[in-house]
């Protein structure tokens, strides 16, 4: 893959296999991976000024205002390991989150080289969440049909499996409604920056990893 600068973003619905690409894509880049989770528990922790307003807010259990999350972006990105590129995972999740982050960028002289958008129908991914088994044992992760356990409440290891809240069909569609709600509508808004690839992101994971090579390649 190319050296050059890489400003990427990451888009796809929960389950869509985000993470298991941008992993790959981080180490073939050479560039970090920026999580907005991860952003938010390391400041909490380090007891930044953002971090306290935004502890604040996830103390009440309240969503964290955008204001709060793109200051945190924007101080992440102004680190030095940002300066050859970075993967964004989990953000932007709205139109005024993306339009804060490239005002951002432009006022570093950067901006968002690629939208890379994994697509997988809504059925297909429920099926794959919510087959998902969990041992309470030793947190193996199982699925009833792609990676079946010895049996379907038992671990190889002897221990009991059961499926997360998260990987629940009405939790999932309920995720997936407020994925299409809000931040669907990032697709069009950087189709029309051109910068948007869309990727099939339904069969094997090498498969994706193919089609998410190419179009990264072709930059």
């Amino acid at each position: 893959m190319t050296t050059t600068a890489h400003d990427l973003i990451f888009l796809g619905p929960p389950g869509a296999g985000k993470g298991t690409q941008a992993r790959w894509i981080v180490e073939a880049l050479g560039i970090p991976q920026i999580s907005t989770g991860d952003m938010l528990r390391a400041a909490r922790k380090a007891g930044t000024p953002l971090g306290r307003q935004a502890d604040a807010y996830m103390s009440a259990g309240k969503l964290v205002p955008d204001e709060v999350v793109v200051g945190l972006v924007a101080e992440r990105l102004r680190e030095a390991d940002c300066a050859g590129g970075f993967l964004l995972d989990g953000f932007p999740r709205t139109i005024p989150q993306a339009e804060a982050l490239d005002a951002e960028l432009a006022r570093h002289g950067r901006k968002v080289g690629m939208v890379v958008a994994l697509e997988v129908e809504d059925e297909a991914l429920v099926r794959r969440l919510s087959g998902r088994r969990t041992c309470t044992a030793c947190n193996r992760i199982w699925h009833l049909e792609f990676d079946p356990p010895p049996a379907a409440d038992r671990c190889a290891c002897g221990g009991t499996l059961l499926q997360r809240d998260d990987d629940k069909e009405a939790t999932i569609r309920n995720r997936l409604r407020v994925y299409h709600e809000q931040t669907a509508p990032l697709l069009a808004y950087y189709e029309r920056q051109g910068v948007l690839r869309r990727v099939d992101g339904s069969g094997a994971a090498d498969e994706v990893r193919r089609r998410v090579a190419e179009v990264v390649r072709g930059r």
